[in-house]
């Protein structure tokens, strides 16, 4: 048996986009070149560039490639600092890339708390928005562990309201609810293509014409200027061509709650507590807490019975720690025993199922250990 249930970590590559990667790769022009085979590979770009834009609602001048959602949230949030703001207000369940460029640039950033949904407090932000300084704020569109989806457009009018910025961080969510960049209000929004079934290694900054980007690497004109160096040109079409098939499959998007919940009850049935729980999340993201049964432990034990998840975000080079996210919703005795089971464009019921039999029988085996040495 082999379940691939980590998707928030990197969904499998789509049939489209590997199909468009491999025809951009037989290309082999640059794009920034103006003979004939340069004028094909630029197309590509720009019919990616459209398909990307398309995803989020807004028009394709609006989309800049990047290296992903890393390098998306470090433009964006340099780029508002660079324009102005003087203070980081940082969502306490901010992905880390989000969480280390905000210490990076601020000596202080003032962090935003949230309560045990996982959901802001915006009654804490009103009253940060008065105090002195233009403001960036920077929160999720969903967050990657427990697919808690934020008050995006509420926020953003206090935002407005204040004179601030506000960067959002749409890698999870783009493609599995709707994004559109006016409804959101948001001044910057970060998408990365392996979320989404593309390939890994390319992202796009979405840019409201409101909000002016800085120019990030130096010594050429490609992306309008704001960022020098050859595209990556497979990786791009690859991106486009998950965003434009990610477009498609949208309306299916909410299917997989049913099975999600499904998988909740049972481990819920034998003392589990999901996290989130009671706020709207992403159908495809479950958060479940099981005290005295590590992550690690349940990662691996999982991992050995074929199926494949993660304890809290993949950004720590394979380490298993505390979840940030688990401890800032109030459960820190919880933070070192969560897991995240994440299905995406190819996951299955069965899928769901056998993950869940892997878990009960795992749970089983623990207990009995448990009872053994008591």
């Amino acid at each position: 048996m082999s379940i691939y249930l980590d998707n928030n970590a990197t969904a499998p590559i789509r049939p489209e986009a590997k199909a468009a990667a491999l025809a951009a790769l037989g290309l082999g022009a640059n794009p920034s070149s103006t003979h004939a085979a340069g004028r094909a590979a630029r197309a590509v770009i720009e019919q990616a560039r459209s398909e990307i834009a398309d995803l989020a609602s807004v028009p394709a001048s609006a989309v800049t490639f990047v290296s992903g959602g890393a390098e998306a949230n470090a433009l964006a949030m340099e780029s508002a600092m660079g324009g102005g703001c003087e203070r980081i207000i940082v969502g306490a369940t901010e992905h880390e890339t989000v969480w280390a460029s905000a210490h990076a640039l601020c000596a202080k950033p003032e962090i935003w708390p949230v309560d045990r949904r996982g959901l802001p407090d915006l009654d804490w932000l009103e009253n940060a928005l008065r105090r002195d300084g233009r403001a960036l704020v920077c929160l999720m569109a969903a967050n990657n562990e427990t697919g808690v989806i934020q008050p995006v457009a509420e926020v953003a009018r206090a935002v407005r309201e204040a004179g601030g910025w506000l960067h959002v961080d749409a890698v999870q969510a783009a493609g599995k609810v709707s994004l559109d960049l006016a409804e959101l209000g948001a001044d910057t929004l970060a998408l990365s293509g392996h979320k989404l079934g593309g390939p890994q290694g390319i992202g796009a900054l979405i840019c409201d014409a409101s909000a002016a980007l800085i120019r990030r690497q130096h010594g050429g004109g490609q992306e309008r200027g704001r960022r020098a160096g050859t595209e990556n040109l497979s990786g791009i079409a690859g991106f486009g061509a998950a965003a434009k098939a990610a477009a498609r499959d949208l309306p299916a998007a909410d299917e997989q709650a049913v099975w999600r919940d499904g998988l909740a009850a049972r481990l819920e049935g034998v003392g589990a507590e999901v996290m989130g729980k009671g706020g709207p999340r992403l159908a495809q993201t479950l958060c479940v807490a099981m005290e005295g049964f590590s992550s690690e432990v349940q990662v691996m034990a999982l991992d050995l019975a074929g199926v494949m998840i993660s304890a809290g975000a993949a950004c720590s080079s394979g380490k298993v720690k505390a979840s940030r996210v688990v401890e800032a919703m109030g459960r820190r005795d919880l933070a070192t025993s969560s897991i995240r089971v994440s299905g995406g464009w190819a996951s299955s019921e069965t899928d769901w199922r056998g993950c869940g039999d892997a878990w009960m029988d795992a749970f089983e085996r623990h207990a009995a250990r448990r009872k053994e040495f008591a």
